[in-house]
This record gives C-alpha cells, sequence and structure tokens, in this order.
C-alpha cells in the first residue's frame, strides 16, 4: 500500500507544470553558476571570508551559491504545490475518497518532497566536483573556513559531510513548509507564509540564522570542534515539526 501510494505520488509530482518549470530554471542556475566558476574563480564561505576554487573544494562552493534558490524557490514551490495546490484544485479529494490512512499519505508526500531535494543536491554535487575536476585549478589539499587544511580524501569526506548537513536543514524547511501549506487556504498564501517564517526565524533568535543562510552557518558549524548543531537545535525542531504537521493535517477536513 504505501509503495503505491509512494509511485502515485512521484507520478503526480513530476507530472505537474510547476515542477518542471522549477527544476528548468535550477538547471539554468546550475549552468549560470558553473560559467561564474570559470570565469571569476572566487568564491566565499560567508559575507567576511572569499576563497579560490579549486579541485578540491568546488562542490560545497557550488553548492554555497546555489543555496539560495534552494531555500526560498525550490522547496517553498514543491511543498506548496504538493501539499496545498492538490487541496485547492480537487486532485487530493480524489487520493482521499480511497480507503488511505492520512498519516500514511502525509508520510508519503512527505517523504517526495525529501526525495526531490535529496537528488537535486546529489546532481548539484556531481556537477561541483565535476567543475572542480575539470575547470578548476588541481591542488592536493584545500583549506576551508577555521584553517582547516584536507587533502584529497579529507576534502571528499568535508563535502559529503557538508551536504549532509544541508539536506538535514532542508528537511525541516521542508516540514515548516508543509506545515504553512496545510493551514493557509491556496498554494500562493503558502509560499508567502513559508518564505515569512523562514526570514522571520532570524529575529527571533540568532541561532535559527541557518533556515536564513544554510551553507555559510554550515560552513561554521564545521570549523568548530565542539558542535552539537544536529543533536540541539536541528533535530528537535524537526520532531517538533513533524507532529505539529501531524496534528494539523489530521484535524483538517481535507474532503469538504
Amino acid at each position: 500500500m504505501m509503495t503505491g501510494l509512494f509511485i502515485s505520488e512521484l507520478e503526480r509530482t513530476f507530472k505537474r507544470k510547476k515542477t518542471a518549470a522549477v527544476l528548468a530554471v535550477y538547471a539554468g542556475l546550475l549552468a549560470f553558476i558553473w560559467f561564474f566558476f570559470q570565469r571569476g574563480g572566487i568564491s566565499f564561505f560567508d559575507a567576511d571570508h572569499d576563497v579560490k576554487i579549486d579541485s578540491l573544494n568546488s562542490a560545497p562552493l557550488l553548492l554555497r551559491d546555489l543555496s539560495f534558490a534552494i531555500t526560498f524557490i525550490v522547496i517553498p514551490m514543491f511543498v506548496a504545490d504538493s501539499f496545498n495546490g492538490e487541496y485547492t484544485s480537487g486532485a487530493l479529494r480524489m487520493v482521499l475518497i480511497r480507503p488511505h490512512h492520512r498519516v500514511k499519505l502525509f508520510f508519503v508526500k512527505w517523504a517526495v518532497q525529501c526525495l526531490l531535494v535529496f537528488l537535486i543536491l546529489c546532481i548539484t554535487w556531481v556537477v561541483g566536483t565535476c567543475v572542480g575536476k575539470l575547470a578548476m585549478p588541481h591542488v592536493n589539499e584545500t583549506t576551508f573556513l577555521g584553517g582547516h587544511t584536507l587533502g584529497t580524501l579529507g576534502a571528499l569526506l568535508y563535502s559529503l559531510k557538508f551536504y549532509g548537513i544541508c539536506f538535514c536543514i532542508f528537511i525541516a524547511i521542508i516540514s515548516i513548509a508543509s506545515i504553512m501549506s496545510v493551514l493557509m487556504p491556496n498554494s500562493i498564501l503558502s509560499y508567502v507564509a513559508t518564505i515569512g517564517a523562514l526570514i522571520g526565524s532570524v529575529y527571533v533568535s540568532d541561532k535559527l540564522s541557518f533556515f536564513f543562510s544554510v551553507t555559510d552557518s554550515v560552513f561554521h558549524e564545521l570549523s568548530s570542534s565542539n558542535s552539537e548543531f544536529l543533536v540541539n537545535l536541528l533535530f528537535p525542531i524537526l520532531i517538533i515539526s513533524l507532529i505539529i504537521n501531524l496534528f494539523v493535517w489530521k484535524k483538517k477536513e481535507w474532503v469538504g
């Protein structure tokens, strides 16, 4: 049953015109940043630390330039279309008239959104790695924020860890966006509410700034030797947001 729901959700997702449009925009941004990398050769760990792009650090730096689009365009549009767009168009009613448990349907939709972002990150990592190997100066070691100098294997592990933490943050953003999409009456307001929540988090606490500047925060976390960012902050936010999601999802009258 879960497999059938998952495949059905994937099919509906990739049949949407917005999905194709957003992916096309992201592909265009990838191509543009590749061109910029080749011509410029300079990127940034954050606003205060620039760095020369080389064959070992290109993948994290590519994501740094694209994370804003993932946070404020890709995820909010995908989630709003999945959780709210289907409701306003009536497609969700056709799914819910079948004997599907609401909780299962929620987790299927949430998992599909996570899978989409995971695939986007995988493509970005591959492109970033290829940019480094094909277009950037070849080096045997590189230095990341905090003065960590790493060789080829160390840089690879750093890159994978960097993408992994970013993925965890994006999952939390998906969960927040799904709450807004369930609460709002239409997909446009869902999108606006998600953007507002992400920007507003900066004013709630400086510790939540990773929602606004994902990769800059991850560079800083990886430069710290005693960071417990995932355990103390990100995972609790993810768990709480999922609990709120399930409560609102079960209470809302989707087929009324």
